[in-house]
């Protein structure tokens, strides 16, 4: 009987805790806000824009060669208007123009869509000077149609911009996620949640234990039961349930999941520790069963493409214009010292294949170490007065573009390392776990870990750890935008440095 009484005034407790739920349910931060009208979906969002800029960049287009008379056939300016729209529509995508998550930062989306614009000029440019009937269409219209849709473009920012705030302040961004389950899984996955930037909004916590537990779990309120949840489902504008329950409770998941399927809101479920540590991830089918994507390879389709181009464009574009300092460094080097001009040395590149990478010789042709097996050090005997000049400014890595036009390696990606090359008295597969990660993307000739002041010796394992990291960190967040910053920071003061020599 006691029992009982007990069993009902706990009942009776959680219930009244639901019934004043809309001032009871909090997430992390505090109470949430009620929200007004529904969330706003990412995706619909992103690609009104990528409509609207395609839009304006074809619109303006048409408009400038109307209003401005041209000798010009139309025919051919209308080829040119559409060719740059469609070059605009890829570029600004690769720059990220479209991404939803920057549209709240004014400076970086107007950034963006007009680093993607100003590369769609750069590349009429470059179409006008290898296809001859092209330039022919050169005149004002085409400053008018450019200016026009930089107009637009920023124009179209600073309403979305202005938009997100406003539907920030209705709550409308983020998702507003339940919870079932108040055991481990759910307390790491709350846990978790509570310290991420970028989480979703917790509204509660239901377990079918409720009345046997305490009111909140890891800071949020424990609104009911699975039951309880279905109710607050249709009349709250929650969007998402997480089931953390263990895997071990088959009936129970399978029950929990049958109530769920009543409503119409997203069901995930988190199975368990080992998921919450994967981080983001997503699903695929194959063979009629559905499987978690835990690791994905950093480039594949459009960005592989996208990799692919601006490597060979870039790569061949540069070696023209560097070919006469390669000649006369050739020439200081034949006339320095007795030897070949290039140095070729076997490294790990891509998924841990040799390559042989082609540098400026900067020793002595007897004193050549070919495995690197020790490192170079300030006022190395083995290096010739021209060879120090060289490495001093990293001129002696101009060779590698050659390597970027065969294939081997990127303009920009982690440096290729020597066989044998030490940090201190260990191998880099030794003195770094998970060392050979680095290997995902082919090596570049500059990296992030270059222009961030990781390069030179490395004495200490402290150095190649950071190194490795500032690799990992570029392949997780690699674009095309990132890659022409490090080349941006290469030209302007990544070339020398203290650890240069």
């Amino acid at each position: 009987m006691k029992h009982g009484v007990i069993q009902r005034a706990a009942t009776t407790e959680v219930a009244h805790l639901v019934d004043d739920r809309p001032d009871r349910a909090t997430d992390s931060a505090g109470p949430i806000p009620p929200r007004r009208g529904r969330a706003v979906s990412e995706a619909i969002v992103s690609r009104f824009v990528t409509a609207f800029d395609g839009i304006a960049i074809l619109g303006t287009g048409i408009v400038t060669m109307q209003w401005h008379s041209s000798t010009v056939d139309w025919r051919l300016e209308g080829l040119v208007v559409l060719l740059g729209s469609l070059l605009g529509l890829n570029f600004l995508r690769l720059a990220g123009a479209d991404r939803f998550n920057q549209f709240a930062d004014l400076g970086t989306s107007i950034g963006r869509a007009l680093l993607g614009w100003l590369l769609t000029l750069g590349a009429l440019f470059l179409a006008a000077l290898l296809v001859e009937p092209l330039t022919a269409v050169n005149g004002p219209w085409i400053a008018l149609w450019f200016s026009g849709s930089v107009v637009l473009l920023v124009t179209s920012r600073v309403v979305l911009h202005n938009q997100m705030r406003i539907w920030n302040r209705a709550g409308r961004l983020g998702e507003v996620v339940a919870i079932v389950g108040a055991g481990p899984i759910a307390q790491r996955l709350l846990r978790s949640l509570n310290t991420a930037q970028g989480a979703p909004r917790i509204f509660g916590v239901y377990d079918d234990q409720a009345p046997t537990l305490p009111q909140r779990c890891m800071g949020h309120a424990i609104l009911g039961s699975v039951d309880q949840l279905v109710q607050d489902a249709r009349v709250h504008r929650i969007d998402s349930i997480i089931v953390a329950l263990p895997s071990t409770s088959d009936h129970l998941l399978v029950e929990t999941l049958n109530k769920l399927s009543l409503v119409p809101v997203d069901v995930k479920l988190c199975p368990g520790e080992f998921a919450v540590r994967l981080g983001t991830l997503q699903a695929s089918h194959i063979g009629g069963h559905t499987f978690l994507n835990v690791i994905d390879r950093p480039l594949r389709d459009w960005r592989w493409i996208a990799k692919s181009v601006e490597d060979r464009l870039l790569g061949a574009l540069i070696l023209m214009l560097i070919a006469p300092v390669m000649l006369a460094i050739a020439l200081l080097i034949k006339l320095d010292s007795p030897g070949p001009v290039l140095f070729r040395q076997k490294r790990y590149g891509f998924n841990n294949q040799l390559i042989e990478v082609l540098k400026f010789r900067t020793m002595y042709q007897e004193m050549s170490d070919n495995n690197a097996e020790r490192l170079t050090q300030r006022n190395d005997p083995r290096i010739t007065r021209v060879g120090a000049f060289l490495r001093r400014t990293s001129l002696d890595e101009l060779p590698q573009f050659l390597n970027v036009l065969h294939g081997d390696m990127s303009i920009v990606g982690p440096r290729p390392h020597a066989l044998s090359a030490k940090a201190g008295a260990l191998l880099y597969q030794e003195a770094v776990k998970y060392y050979d990660a680095r290997h995902r993307m082919k090596p570049g000739i500059t990296g992030w870990a270059q222009v961030n002041g990781w390069r030179g010796e490395t004495d200490t394992l402290e150095q190649i750890r950071k190194r490795v990291e500032h690799d990992l960190f570029y392949i997780e967040h690699w674009s095309v935008a990132l890659d022409l910053q490090i080349i941006a920071r290469t030209i302007f003061g990544g070339f020398t440095g203290r650890n240069a020599f």
